[in-house]
């Protein structure tokens, strides 16, 4: 008898499993370059941010509560649309995922460099290896770890905050920037990245207990999470250092911790930076090969790629190719110019999940949904991802259309075997 994924996964992993990929390394460089356009209104950019997100994220709840399969956005696009669509959708999704691990370990690298003098390449392979093996062990024990990652992240933003709390009332909150509310949504464009990872939770449905309940809630509630957490950072940022010092800081959230603590700052951003990015990369791991198994399971790829280890009921093969591809990438080294991929890939599946949502409505009327959404935030989650995609380099989009031409290819090969 063929081994199956086991459905080990409550709200609290599946939430804390978004807030790991949400909540990493991004707002420690993000809030310094958006207080500079957003002045001390930053956390209006954050709520923006939020608002924005929560068009797709809601899109992803009703779909999830249909079809809760591992393919997460494959199997949305193919019953919405067809199978060649989804399959260019899936493997854009797999490349980004793999690009963007890859980039993540190389940062977690150049943190454990600072605190040891440690090679970047070997590091970040080595990270990739053990966290692999995590994830091959089984879903809930990487949970866990991705749990009490998230936990030490979020703790230690919630100490900024604490400290901060003396400095509120500071400055004023509402006062326009010099560019007026257009430097506002310049900044809502930049911060958005920081909450993507929110999509990736609907890659533990087949892992999930009764995920048509338990995914909507957990994307919901991740996004709400980490808008309290960033708008409550944001806040306290400019009234401790005030937003001028903030923006011309490399390492703005070091800048506030280093008034807060002192000479302690460096040790402790530091070990804070290494929990965040290996957390991102745990679940970045996790999410690429559960839509690889995912699609082959759906016929997409090969059915090798369905093999679920007997004795920890996860997939094996599928975990050994992620973590094969994602070492590769980092022998590049610095890999920054293709690192934006990842975006392309989100910002695109995004467009293509709205459009889903709405075809489907038009499809099957009268499927079982037990989360529903408004057909209108859908249409605005589509224009917001398009719009998002205009602010993504040059290169990533000539590297994304490289990518979907090489998908169309193995398309043709994976449909003519079938």
């Amino acid at each position: 008898m063929a081994a199956h994924l086991k459905r080990s996964l409550g709200l609290m992993e599946a939430t804390f499993y978004g807030l790991g990929t949400i909540i990493g390394a991004g707002i420690y460089v993000l809030i310094g370059k958006a207080a500079g356009l957003a002045g001390n209104a930053v956390w209006a950019a954050f709520a923006i941010g939020a608002f924005i997100a929560a068009f797709t994220g809601l899109s992803y709840a009703e779909l999830s509560s249909m079809f809760s399969k591992s393919g997460g956005e494959y199997v949305f696009v193919e019953k919405a649309f067809n199978k060649r669509l989804a399959f260019l959708v899936g493997w854009l999704l797999i490349i980004g995922g793999i690009v963007g691990a890859a980039t993540v370990a190389l940062g977690f690298a150049g943190y454990f460099n600072a605190l040891f003098n440690t090679p970047h390449i070997p590091v970040a392979i080595a990270l990739i290896c053990v966290l692999s093996l995590l994830s091959l062990w089984g879903i809930k024990q990487s949970a866990r770890v991705d749990m009490i990652g998230t936990i030490i992240v979020i703790g230690a933003l919630a100490s900024i905050v604490a400290f901060g709390l003396k400095h509120f009332g500071n400055v004023s909150y509402t006062e326009l920037p010099s560019l007026g509310f257009s430097g506002i949504l310049s900044a809502t464009a930049l911060v958005f990245f920081a909450f993507l990872g929110f999509e990736g939770i609907v890659r533990l449905s087949e892992e999930t207990k009764n995920p048509e309940r338990t995914i909507p809630r957990a994307i919901i509630l991740s996004i709400i999470i980490s808008t309290l957490v960033y708008i409550s950072v944001a806040i306290a940022t400019v009234s401790v250092v005030g937003w001028k010092a903030l923006s011309m800081s490399e390492a703005p959230l070091a800048l506030v911790a280093q008034t807060a603590m002192g000479g302690k700052a460096f040790f402790v951003l530091a070990f804070t930076a290494l929990c965040a990015t290996l957390t991102t990369v745990l679940s970045v791991l996790i999410a690429a090969s559960r839509m690889i198994y995912g699609m082959a399971e759906d016929h997409g790829l090969p059915k090798i790629f369905t093999k679920v280890h007997k004795k920890f009921c996860t997939p094996w093969f599928a975990i050994l190719v992620t973590a094969i591809a994602t070492s590769a990438f980092v022998l590049v080294g610095k890999i920054e110019i293709v690192a934006s991929i990842t975006d392309f890939a989100l910002f695109t599946s995004f467009a293509f999940v709205n459009l889903s949502l709405l075809m489907l409505r038009r499809k099957m009327p009268n499927a079982k949904r037990p989360f529903k959404t408004s057909a209108l935030l859908a249409v605005l989650g589509i224009i917001s991802s398009i719009l998002m995609l205009t602010y993504i380099k040059k290169e990533a989009i000539f590297a994304g259309i490289v990518i979907i031409i090489i998908g169309i290819a193995l398309s043709e090969i994976t449909k003519t075997r079938h």
